[in-house]
């Protein structure tokens, strides 16, 4: 039994530990067992954590239920993955409260280059059926993952499309990977685990309860590269989603409805808000995401030679060029420098010819 996913298991388990505690206590100790061999003095001496948290880590002790995720994890062939996994969705980094241990069960990569997300109403009309089945057929050629929800409506549209059109689906559940809801789509489950799989962050025994699909909401946001809303009312979790991809910068697209229809008033104010770009056809996607597969040129500049680089442009441009291309979550993620730091790099290194950005927020050394 492997003693560190006990440990991992568990501080996804600790009262008051959150992911984005539990993302900072990883950084810090590296390994989820160090951080429970920590004293509690050295604990509380952290940013953040203090006595409360401390106390929380230091008492736990419900290790019992970790051995028994362990055992139902091993029946199932379920795929623990850890924040610190190198198969960890490096786009998910992006996002400060991304959860520290996901459960998947699937053949996909988590970490294709082109992800897209679909959301949508769950009462879609014929309209809306035919758009989502329209753009996913458009899309197959560029090699893309689809991720949805599988809630009813257009989630499972765009689930059932992908696999009609052997394109690899991805199902984020807001529940444990010992049910499906709705149950009605659990054959469809089994095509999607064929054909991709399911992710989520809960344990078995977990209920689809109201307040997990935001929860699910921020990783169907978070592991995309563009999320689309198909028919949207003007609340509701399709809204929510949208709201949270937008705080993760990511491109998102909305298909525009009539005036006064209900199940487009969603996505027009998306619209209207600037907050994602009409679509139309899958044509405006890949304009705008750089899928188009031509070549990207550029005017050819001599590189400067003798160039002085600081230990932290050094850093992250050794992490560009032995990752070729490489995304700018997995530089953050692998730099584990600030923002503002690594945008200051990387315009550094642009300048100087040494580095090329690509589309879909992409690095590349020359």
């Amino acid at each position: 039994m492997d003693n560190e996913l006990i440990f991992q298991i568990a501080l996804s388990k600790i009262p008051h530990i959150g992911d984005v505690h539990a993302k900072t206590l990883v950084s810090i100790f590296n390994s989820a067992s160090a951080i429970f061999k920590t004293s509690k003095r050295q604990l509380e001496k952290i940013e953040g954590i203090g006595s409360i948290r401390a106390n929380s880590i230091k008492n736990f002790n419900n290790f019992n239920f970790c051995e028994k995720e362990i055992k139902f994890i091993e029946k199932n062939n379920i795929q623990p993955i850890f924040i610190s996994s190198e198969n960890y969705p490096k786009k998910l980094l992006h996002s400060a409260d991304c959860p520290v241990l996901l459960y998947f069960k699937g053949t996909a990569d988590l970490n294709k280059s082109k992800i897209i997300s679909v959301v949508g109403t769950r009462n879609n009309s014929e309209y809306g059926k035919f758009v989502c089945q329209k753009l996913i057929r458009e899309l197959k050629e560029y090699n893309i993952i689809v991720v949805s929800g599988l809630a009813y409506g257009i989630d499972t549209i765009a689930h059932q499309t992908s696999i009609q059109n052997n394109i690899p689906t991805i199902a984020v559940l807001a529940h444990g990977l010992d049910k499906i809801y709705p149950v009605s789509n659990t054959n469809l489950a089994k095509e999607i685990i064929e054909q991709g799989g399911l992710l989520t962050e809960f344990h078995s025994g977990h209920q689809p309860d109201k307040q997990n699909f935001p929860k699910r909401n921020r990783i169907t946001a978070g592991i995309c590269d563009a999320l689309i809303v198909i028919e949207s009312g003007k609340k509701g979790g399709s809204l929510i989603t949208a709201e949270i991809a937008n705080s993760y910068n990511k491109d998102i697209f909305a298909v525009p409805g009539r005036i006064g229809d209900l199940k487009s008033e969603g996505c027009n104010s998306l619209v209207h808000s600037h907050k994602a770009s009409i679509v139309q056809s899958s044509a405006d996607i890949i304009e705008q995401m750089g899928w188009n597969n031509t070549t990207i040129t550029r005017k050819n500049k001599q590189r400067s030679l003798f160039i002085e680089l600081t230990n932290e442009e050094n850093k992250i441009y050794t992490i560009i060029s032995e990752n070729n291309p490489i995304s700018l979550d997995e530089i953050m993620y692998k730099s584990m420098c600030s923002n503002s730091a690594i945008a200051t790099v990387l315009l550094h290194l642009e300048i100087n010819n040494l580095i090329v950005a690509l589309p879909g927020k992409l690095y590349k050394s020359i």
